[in-house]
């Protein structure tokens, strides 16, 4: 049955081109991965989190900017990411007794770490204070509980006072203004046997680059009023929020202006604010230049001697990873397909947050196929017994009706769609994550973790 993308299938959104990639899906690797593994798997690169990491901290050094890139753990629990940044002195963003035994058990030094999160357990405030880490105080509550553990361990608590962005008043996270005024005090009365304060942090919804700056320079001047109290205040976290660009504009503004429910299965809706943005104009370490020449932030951080801190967790994974699931079956229902693959919707999280994600998967046929065939509109189910359970919504045009055993790959997952939702429903195994490194101008496969850690 062959279909064309106006009559059943949802417009295309393919992903930026990327041959690197391409070669690896065109040299059979994945099929064997597939057939050794026994279901979906996800695939890591490695040199990519590195590239990615290293194009942030050259923005920092070509402003003239001090300050150092911490990576957002929670965007993706794979050791790799931590062995490469105790290997480079990336710092590491944890929020957890369990990131940050991972983060120190794969080299990562305390004084690299920064520990977020809203009120922190007594013992994660405990272990963070002994290794030297860097602490995000949410509130004044926390701030106690921290100050007494570092009075019980006799080593002074390192700290950065959270701050409500006044622009996102509603934001569960982050001191107000009469709290804030109260942690001030209160660090500057307790010393710095007790407390080391070393300036502020915000993080904001969202992925516009104008109000981080106009708030990280807000945070600047508060450094400096700080310190005229005898509080150390040289450094300020901006947060994460730097966008990842996943298509081009023309894709992307096609597909907003030509869906319809009659293109998803089962008439499903989406509006266009459901869906992340994947088209950004600026993304990545181009965002951190642009917020850095906003409101000539960059200017005020080196006259000010403050250095700029970052939590970046999804631009750190831009084109580091994809899945792969398993073809299992095919049914034809009228002018689309419903394909069931190897794993579920869980190892893509954006059904977490009842929406979709949007680039197309990439069709790797396990036999040749005979010349004719047609392109097939089809949606993408996972092997669960849920209705809900559609790993893509949409009706997806591939090039040829696909088969049992062929490999569906989505790219560019690396950043939240791996394991944030993921769980062993139906006793179906996590799929595993396999590292490819490339070192020594060959390429090898490796599992990411003993199937026990």
């Amino acid at each position: 049955m062959a279909v064309t993308a106006t009559s059943a299938g949802a417009p295309p959104l393919p992903a930026h081109p990327d041959p690197e990639l391409d070669a690896i899906l065109g040299s059979g690797l994945p099929h064997e991965l597939s057939y050794g593994l026994g279901g979906p798997y996800h695939l890591l690169l490695p040199d990519r989190f590195d590239a990615n990491a290293a194009s942030f901290t050259a923005v920092l050094r070509d402003t003239g900017v001090e300050g150092r890139v911490y990576y957002a753990k929670k965007a993706n629990k794979a050791a790799v990411w931590m062995d490469r940044c105790a290997l480079s002195a990336t710092g590491v963003d944890v929020a957890s007794s369990g990131e940050l035994r991972d983060a120190l058990g794969h080299g990562v030094r305390g004084e690299h770490i920064v520990v977020t999160g809203p009120a922190k357990a007594d013992a994660l405030l405990r272990v963070a204070v002994l290794q030297g880490c860097l602490i995000a105080v949410d509130a004044l509550d926390e701030l106690e509980r921290l100050l007494a553990q570092a009075r019980a361990v006799a080593r002074p608590a390192r700290v950065l006072l959270r701050r409500l962005p006044p622009a996102q008043p509603h934001s569960r996270f982050g001191l107000a203004d009469g709290a804030w005024e109260a942690a001030l005090a209160r660090c500057a009365a307790a010393g710095e046997t007790v407390v080391v304060m070393e300036g502020f942090s915000f993080h904001l919804a969202g992925y516009a680059t104008e109000p981080r700056a106009r708030l990280a320079c807000e945070l600047v001047e508060a450094c400096l009023t700080a310190r005229g109290t005898g509080l150390r205040a040289d450094r300020i976290s901006i947060g994460g929020g730097f966008a990842v660009d996943y298509t081009d504009a023309g894709h992307w503004a096609r597909y907003l202006g030509g869906q319809r429910p009659g293109q998803y299965h089962a008439g499903k809706s989406f509006e266009a604010a459901d869906f992340y943005p994947y088209h950004s104009p600026v993304a990545g370490a181009d965002a951190l230049r642009a917020v850095l020449t906003t409101h000539d932030l960059a200017d005020r951080l080196r006259t000010a001697g403050v250095a700029l801190l970052l939590e970046p967790g999804r631009a750190l994974l831009a084109r580091a990873g994809c899945t792969v699931f398993r073809v299992q079956g095919v049914k034809d229902r009228g002018d689309y397909g419903i394909v069931t693959v190897d794993g579920t919707s869980l190892s893509l999280s954006e059904q977490w947050f009842d929406s979709e994600y949007l680039p197309d998967p990439v069709l790797l046929p396990a036999t040749v196929r005979p010349a004719g065939e047609g392109p097939y509109a089809a949606a993408v189910g996972g092997a669960s017994c849920l209705e809900s359970d559609m790993v893509t919504w949409r009706k997806v045009v591939l090039p040829a009706r696909p088969h049992p055993g062929d490999l569906l790959v989505y790219p560019n997952t690396a950043g939240y769609q791996m394991d944030s939702n993921e769980s062993p429903f139906h006793e179906l195994p996590l799929p595993p994550k396999v590292v490819l490194d490339t070192g020594g101008g060959r390429t090898r496969w490796r599992l990411d973790r003993h199937p026990l850690a």
